[in-house]
C-alpha cells in the first residue's frame, strides 16, 4: 500500500523561499513518478511540477518555471518541491501525487495516489 505524506509547508512573506518534502512508503517501482498540484480556494486542482522517479526528467507548469524546482532523493523516498521567490499567487494546498506509469504530466487522473496536502501560505 503506497501512502505520501506531505510537510513544510506554512506561512511566509513574498519572495521568501519554502520546500516541501512528500515521503512515500510502499513506491518501490523505478517506472513511476511523483508530482506536485495545488489547490487555491474556489479554485480547481492544478499542475505544478512533476519528475520521473527512476530518472531526472522534469515537467514544470508554466507559472512556477524558473522558480520551483521538484527533486528526489531515492534512498529517502522522498521527493521535494522547492519553492523559491513565492508570490501571494502561490498560496494554495499543496498535494503530493503518485503515479504507477511512467506518466509524469499534468492529468491529475493519471495519478494513482495522494497526499494529504500542506498549505502554504504567501503574504504580500
Amino acid at each position: 500500500q503506497v501512502q505520501l505524506v506531505e510537510s513544510g509547508g506554512g506561512l511566509v512573506q513574498a519572495g521568501a523561499s519554502l520546500r516541501l518534502s512528500c515521503q512515500a512508503s510502499g513506491l518501490t517501482s523505478s517506472n513511476s513518478a511523483m508530482g506536485w498540484f495545488r489547490q487555491a480556494p474556489g479554485k480547481e486542482r492544478e499542475f505544478v511540477a512533476a519528475i520521473r522517479w527512476g530518472g531526472l526528467t522534469t515537467n514544470y507548469a508554466d507559472p512556477v518555471k524558473g522558480r520551483f524546482t521538484v527533486s528526489r532523493d531515492i534512498a529517502k523516498n522522498t521527493v521535494y518541491l522547492q519553492m523559491n521567490s513565492l508570490k501571494p499567487e502561490d498560496t494554495a494546498v499543496y498535494y503530493c501525487a503518485a503515479a504507477n506509469s511512467r506518466y509524469y504530466g499534468s492529468d491529475a487522473g493519471q495519478y494513482d495516489y495522494w497526499g494529504q496536502g500542506t498549505q502554504v501560505t504567501v503574504s504580500s
